[in-house]
């Protein structure tokens, strides 16, 4: 009996673990308007980046942008709307 508490409690513990560290590499997207970096800002980020902007819009609560890379091809890519950062891309690879 002691033994499939142990095992038990083992199992949970590391569930949990599991889920906080996914939890903290999640990036949080509830942040107020006032916080947003604009559409102008995110924009120019992207040219000193060296991408060709195409278009940026608001989506589901992020910024997707689409541009293309230096070798001209295209990406769209999901931008968290306070810091600016890459959350999540695709590239086109159709040749």
């Amino acid at each position: 009996m002691k033994s499939h508490l142990i095992a038990s409690a083992v199992v949970l513990a590391i569930a949990c673990g599991a889920g906080v560290a996914q939890a903290s590499e999640s990036p949080n997207l509830n942040v107020p308007k006032d916080q947003w970096m604009s559409i102008a800002q995110i924009s120019d980020k992207f040219k000193t980046e060296g991408y060709d902007v195409r278009q940026v819009k608001i989506e589901k609560g992020v910024y997707e942008v689409y541009a293309l890379d230096k070798d001209g091809k295209r990406i769209e890519a999901l931008v968290h709307p306070a810091t600016g950062e890459i959350i999540g891309s695709e590239m086109d690879d159709d040749d």
